[in-house]
C-alpha cells in the first residue's frame, strides 16, 4: 500500500491524517458550517476523532491515504483524501482490480486512484488552498505513483465543488443517475469526473495558473 507521505506546497502542505490533527480539525469545521450540505464532515471533537479512526483503518486496508490541509503557518484549515485506490493486476486488463494490494502490498502503488472527502474551512474556500492541494495530490499520484488515472466527483447539487473540479481541467465523464444517498438523505445523481495521464501535464499548466489568481492564501 501506498506509504503516508507529506506534501509541501508554496502556502500549503498536506501531512497524513493523524489523531493529534482532531483539535484543530474540529476547530475548523466549527466556525460556519452552510457549505457542507453535500460533503461529511465531523462536528465536534469526539466526531472528528472517529471520522480521523475511520479514515486510518482504510489506510491500514490499502483502500485510501487521508491527509489534513494546513497552511504554511501551521493552521489545519480541512483535510482530503486518496481513495479507492485501484490495484490492477498483471496485464492491463479491465476488470481484474480486487481493490487491494498484490502480492506485496508494502510495495505496491495503485494503478488509479480518486481524490476525494475534500473540505476546508469557511474562511479557507476561495483562497487558493484547494487548487494547491489538489495540485500536490494530482502531481503526487502522476508523478511519483504513476498512476493512469484519477477520478474526482460530486453530488449533483452541489456547484461549488463541480465548478472547483471542472476549473481545474478535469473531464467530466457524465452524470450517474439515482447513483447513491446523499447527506440529507434524498437519492442523489452524482457528477463524475476524471484526468487520464497523458492529460497530466495541460491540466497541472491549468491549475498553476490559476494559483496567482486567488486572493493571498491564509498566513494564520
Amino acid at each position: 500500500m501506498p506509504a503516508p507521505v507529506t506534501l509541501i506546497g508554496r502556502a500549503v502542505r498536506l501531512e497524513p491524517l493523524a489523531s493529534h490533527h482532531a483539535p484543530a480539525l474540529a476547530e475548523a469545521a466549527a466556525a460556519n458550517r452552510d457549505t457542507y450540505a453535500f460533503t461529511p464532515v465531523p462536528h465536534g471533537e469526539n466526531e472528528t476523532r472517529e471520522y480521523i479512526a475511520a479514515a486510518a483503518a482504510d489506510q491500514a486496508a490499502g483502500t485510501a491515504l487521508p491527509f489534513a490541509i494546513v497552511t504554511a503557518a501551521g493552521r489545519v484549515v480541512g483535510a482530503s483524501r486518496f481513495m479507492k485506490l485501484a490495484y490492477w493486476q498483471g496485464p492491463l486488463v479491465w476488470g481484474a482490480n480486487t481493490g487491494v494490494p498484490p502480492s506485496d502490498p508494502g510495495d505496491a502503488v495503485p494503478d488509479a486512484a480518486e481524490i476525494g472527502n475534500t473540505w476546508l474551512a469557511a474562511d479557507a474556500q476561495g483562497s487558493g488552498i484547494n487548487a494547491e492541494a489538489k495540485l500536490l495530490m494530482l502531481r503526487h499520484a502522476f508523478e511519483v505513483w504513476g498512476v493512469r488515472r484519477v477520478s474526482m466527483r460530486a453530488d449533483i447539487r452541489n456547484l461549488r465543488s463541480r465548478i472547483a473540479i471542472e476549473r481545474l481541467g478535469a473531464t467530466c465523464e457524465g452524470i450517474r443517475r439515482c447513483h447513491s444517498r446523499g447527506l440529507d438523505g434524498a437519492v442523489r445523481n452524482t457528477a463524475f469526473y476524471s484526468v487520464l495521464d497523458e492529460e497530466w501535464p495541460a491540466v497541472r499548466a491549468t491549475i498553476e495558473m490559476l494559483l496567482p489568481a486567488a486572493r493571498p492564501l491564509l498566513s494564520a
